[in-house]
């Protein structure tokens, strides 16, 4: 048997683990083995919460970004 075929035995879900899946989520880059490891091991309740989370900070950096560069534009 390969032992890089063997499954990690599964850990008790976590806040971290689900804001980590949400992260990589929004870059969209996500190796398939990690993506299925973690979807065994995250809390629904904790992954939409990340969720939520995750895009409030976006839009928040987003409305910064823009009020940055538009502070910096000549009145008139």
């Amino acid at each position: 048997m390969n032992p890089s075929s063997e499954s990690a035995p599964p850990t008790k879900p976590s806040f971290l683990r689900s804001l980590r899946l949400v992260a990589w989520g929004f870059l969209g880059v996500r190796k398939n083995s990690e993506y299925e490891r973690d979807l065994a091991q995250v809390n629904p309740f904790h992954v939409i919460l990340a969720g939520i989370i995750g895009v409030l900070l976006l839009v928040l950096l987003l409305v910064g970004l823009v009020n940055w560069a538009v502070s910096g534009a000549p009145a008139g």
